[in-house]
């Protein structure tokens, strides 16, 4: 779990869950900015060097590694000098970490429209997959251990397989159902129907499922018109999804500068955590870079 310090308890609550739910060991992970440390008012280390306010962060955060403790969850804190996202990336080519947890922030007069940047990076560059917590997750949603329900979008064609075969181990992990969710925007609605039914589309969806799966875990496929972030958010609150995993490979550099990516809206309103795979994790599972289609591109014009 990546931290701030505060730490955000709806996240701390999520990784909790999701340690305790797969046995895992969690790894409570800070990134001490001593340059901002030292700025701050509010700080009681602002004068310190990068040791003690290492230490002093450290401290803060004994008191959720004692909480999970005592449920049994093994978990250790680490604190590193430097800017986040950086350690972030590089805490987990030097470790073995299985997944990654962590909050997404919605700072300035734009909203819930900001996911901050150092979510963005790891999103973008984390080589396992991500889970991000975003600001209006319901913990009901994760905490539901009778229906779980892991929604995927596989609208992408070069990613979708990964996408899928990450959702069924997922649902056959925590006996979840898995709904397999294809979103056709309505410019694209003629050329893709030309020639096939949107029954036919559902049943071809099926084989992204691996075989080996296919008889261990409930699926259902879905074909949806419209715009891709509204068909997922509403997907995810009508399914009562526990997840949503996407592959966060594609939006354009624009997209990625004014938060108008499919992803980062997502992840701004879904109302259950969303689990990112980055191009990374795409590419060593064997799926290609995809190229934004024209109707994906935004463009900004100013001045940076």
């Amino acid at each position: 779990m990546a931290s701030d310090v505060p730490t955000d308890e709806k996240t701390f609550a999520f990784a909790l869950a999701q340690s305790a739910a797969f046995g895992a060991e969690l790894i409570i992970f800070h990134a001490t900015d001593t340059v901002a440390v030292a700025s701050s008012d509010t700080s009681a280390i602002r004068d310190s060097d990068c040791a003690s306010a290492a230490r002093a962060q450290k401290h803060c955060l004994e008191s959720l590694a004692q909480r999970a403790k005592s449920i049994g969850i093994r978990c250790k804190i680490v604190v590193r000098p430097g800017m986040a996202a950086d350690q972030i990336l590089t805490f987990l080519h030097e470790e073995k970490i299985d997944r990654v947890v962590m909050g997404a922030h919605s700072p300035g007069p734009i909203g819930k429209l900001l996911v901050g940047s150092v979510a963005e990076a790891v999103i973008r560059n984390a080589n396992v997959p991500v889970c991000i917590v975003g600001p209006d997750v319901v913990a009901s949603t994760y905490r539901n251990t009778e229906s779980r329900n892991i929604l995927c979008d596989v609208s992408t064609e070069q990613g979708r397989r990964v996408v899928a075969s990450f959702g069924a181990e997922l649902a056959a992990e925590q006996h979840a159902r898995l709904i397999l969710q294809d979103i056709i925007r309505p410019q694209e609605k003629d050329k893709i129907l030309a020639d096939r039914t949107i029954g036919q589309i559902e049943a071809e969806l099926l084989s992204l499922v691996p075989v080996e799966l296919q008889d261990n875990i409930k699926v259902r496929t879905k074909v949806a018109l419209g715009d891709p972030t509204e068909e997922l958010l509403y997907g995810g609150r009508t399914q009562n999804a526990s997840f949503i995993v996407l592959g966060a490979q594609g939006a354009p550099h624009f997209a990625a500068i004014t938060r108008a990516g499919i992803v980062y809206k997502v992840l701004a309103f879904a109302h259950c955590p969303v689990i990112t795979l980055s191009p990374i994790v795409l590419a060593e599972c064997g799926a290609k870079e995809d190229k934004p289609r024209p109707s994906e591109v935004n463009y900004m014009a100013g001045v940076f």
